[in-house]
């Protein structure tokens, strides 16, 4: 397996995909660092490392420090911002975090954002690059490396030989709303609500004809699910900034669940129940 050139890692946020990130870190970093923004934020943080560590082949949780402190990261040699798909709180945190570790190769997480507009809004313009991880993330194999003009050509090549050493397949992808996947999936996952809303079929016969139909892991409604509608309507929002594509808006009755604050698994409760 490919060397780490990353054995000191930041990363900031406390959702799943930074806790992921954070847990598959501590399996080849000597350090890593998971930036809060709350203390309770933080606890929860801890408690969903203590258990995901484990799961990761090599995984330590005493390499671990989470943290509120911005300034526990000045050692970090790669830093990731892994937080909510909103353009204006990420850049307030990667202006943050870009202060903090002021030597480290610089990332954000973002699946449907703009790389080079969140550099400029940060401030970090000829530093930032895009690191796109898949939840969740010790398992999904893909990451996708988006690297702005300007940006040193090394920065993506250390983050590609990161991924290898993690196990993981780097693809290097132009700076785009959605990258590759998300450009082509979402259209297929609001055809299929948009069918659902004309045709009243159960969301579980939906899902049944394209898992069973196409050999896919899960449906289509499931997918959106597991993803969460409220991230879902985020990525949609992006993607038709930027395309003006139709195919690319969230249908009538994802808006309406989130509304509802029916998000998904995270929730129990969005096109599936799961209680």
């Amino acid at each position: 397996m490919e060397v780490n050139p990353h054995p000191e890692i930041a990363v900031a946020g406390s959702g799943a995909i930074a806790t992921g990130l954070a847990a598959l870190a501590s399996a080849g970093s000597e350090r890593v660092w998971l930036l809060a923004r709350s203390e309770s934020s933080a606890e929860r943080a801890r408690d969903e490392l203590e258990s995901a560590c484990p799961r990761v082949d090599g995984g330590d949780f005493s390499r671990v420090k989470v943290t509120t402190d911005p300034a526990d990261l000045s050692d970090a040699s790669l830093a990731i911002e892994a937080i909510v798909e909103d353009p204006d709180a990420k850049a307030g945190l990667l202006a943050r975090l870009g202060d903090a570790a002021a030597g480290a190769d610089l990332a954000t997480t973002t699946s449907s954002l703009s790389v080079s507009g969140l550099a400029e809004a940060s401030g970090q313009s000829g530093r930032l690059f895009g690191l796109h991880v898949f939840n969740p993330v010790p398992v999904m194999r893909l990451v996708e490396i988006c690297v702005p003009d300007g940006v040193e050509p090394a920065v993506g090549e250390r983050a590609a030989a990161w991924c290898r050493s993690a196990g993981k397949t780097p693809v290097s992808v132009p700076d785009m709303a959605g990258f590759v996947v998300n450009r082509l999936l979402f259209p297929y996952l609001f055809d299929a609500v948009r069918l659902q809303e004309r045709t009243g079929m159960p969301a579980e016969d939906v899902d049944t004809c394209m898992s069973l139909g196409l050999a896919h892991p899960m449906g289509p409604l499931a997918l959106l699910d597991l993803v969460g509608l409220d991230v879902a309507v985020a990525i949609s929002e992006a993607l038709y900034e930027e395309s003006g594509n139709p195919e690319h808006r969230a249908p009538g009755s994802v808006r309406d669940k989130v509304a509802a604050g029916d998000l998904g698994q995270k929730t129990g409760r969005g096109f599936h129940d799961y209680g």
